[in-house]
């Protein structure tokens, strides 16, 4: 199948199991999961960053699959800081010509976060994901994961 095709599927099932669930946690673990899942081994991990409510200008990791993740990340630093800052999708092809990229696991070559806003327009958490894989990410991917992201948080 193809990754266009994927994601669409990927985006209505997700749409369908969080249907109704008010819980945000569960909201993001669940998408987590099903994104981990389909496209393994490419993305190796897989999870969401989230405002921090008591320090707005900092993200604390969330619902995610993989190995451990950096605790904290503050807006402006790293990648998925960047990109909290910017509220706009980043796909860096090699990590290591990234200026500033937090080495959360050494084996991480490429990455794509992606801004995650809630109801009101706000941004409440990025979605991180990390590949083994150089240039893992593309335009094909981009636009399947925000189009995930963008109803994800809207009950």
């Amino acid at each position: 199948m193809d990754r266009t095709r994927q994601y669409g599927e990927l985006k209505v099932e997700i749409e369908s199991i969080v249907a109704g669930e008010t819980y945000v946690p569960a909201r993001l673990a669940s998408a987590a999961s099903l994104l981990a899942q389909a496209f393994q081994p490419r993305f190796f991990w897989t999870g969401f960053y989230v405002v921090d409510p008591l320090q707005p200008f900092e993200l604390v990791v969330g619902p995610y699959q993989g190995t451990l993740g950096c605790l904290r990340i503050p807006f402006g630093k790293g990648v998925c800081g960047i990109a909290a800052e910017s509220q706009e999708t980043i796909i860096v092809p090699n990590v290591e010509e990234f200026d500033g990229h937090i080495a959360c696991d050494s084996r991480t070559r490429s990455e794509i976060v992606v801004p995650v806003f809630n109801a009101n327009g706000r941004l409440a958490a990025v979605l991180d994901i990390d590949s083994e894989q150089l240039d893992a990410f593309d335009q094909i991917d981009r636009s399947g994961l925000e189009a995930i992201c963008s109803r994800l948080l809207i009950a």
